[in-house]
């Protein structure tokens, strides 16, 4: 259970969080949404690409509550893709691709799934471009929250995990695109950094 691919080995400083306690803390995310929503109708937006697994486990964890539970939650989904880190650091700059139906959140209410939230500011820009819209209602749930000094101080609705303000790969986050297909969350190390840097 904390095997991580040969690949990886040598470019990893530590496992951070192993894939089975996140597992077990996305089924609690899913109660509380749950919970929350009640029976109302959300569209969840997935945030690629690093949402990606957070999002279809959290999704499958919803839909088994809807099997097991006296009432429903309907769920729509749909994707955006948000852009703002070179190697480890921000550019400062947050793209936003893809998008094309966002007039159809218009009255709805957005359930916003996120990987991780660092600075805050991604989210905020996120949020400023959603409002032009008129959703009903939008929540933002982080799988993760970095404890960093150049946070702007924004928390999502829910949290899954406090983290140290250090760089992590692994369930879909990346790094220049490799460790996506890494299970656990873990620190990469500066020969991992220097390996799979970007050409600029």
């Amino acid at each position: 259970m904390f095997c991580v691919p040969k690949h990886y080995e040598d470019v990893l400083d530590y496992i951070m969080l192993p894939a089975g306690i996140i597992n077990d803390r996305v089924e609690r995310l899913a109660r509380d949404i749950f919970d929350d929503f009640g029976s109302q109708p959300i569209i969840a937006l997935c945030v690629l690409k690093g949402g990606y697994k957070f999002f279809t486990d959290l999704i499958d964890k919803l839909q088994t509550l809807n099997r097991n539970s006296e009432k429903s939650l309907p769920i729509s989904i749909d994707f955006i893709r948000l852009k703002s880190y070179m190697n480890e650091q921000s550019t400062g700059q947050v793209q936003i691709l893809g998008g094309d139906n966002l007039k159809n959140l218009s009255g709805k209410n957005v359930l916003i799934v996120e990987d991780i939230i660092d600075t805050g500011n991604t989210m905020r820009k996120l949020l400023s471009t959603l409002q032009q819209y008129k959703p009903n209602t939008v929540k933002v749930t982080s799988l993760f929250v970095k404890r960093t000094p150049k946070s702007s101080g924004y928390k999502p609705d829910y949290i899954g995990f406090s983290i140290p303000d250090k760089f992590v790969v692994g369930y879909a986050l990346d790094y220049n695109e490799y460790f996506r297909d890494l299970s656990h969350v873990c620190v990469i190390n500066e020969a991992g950094k220097e390996r799979f840097a970007a050409s600029i």
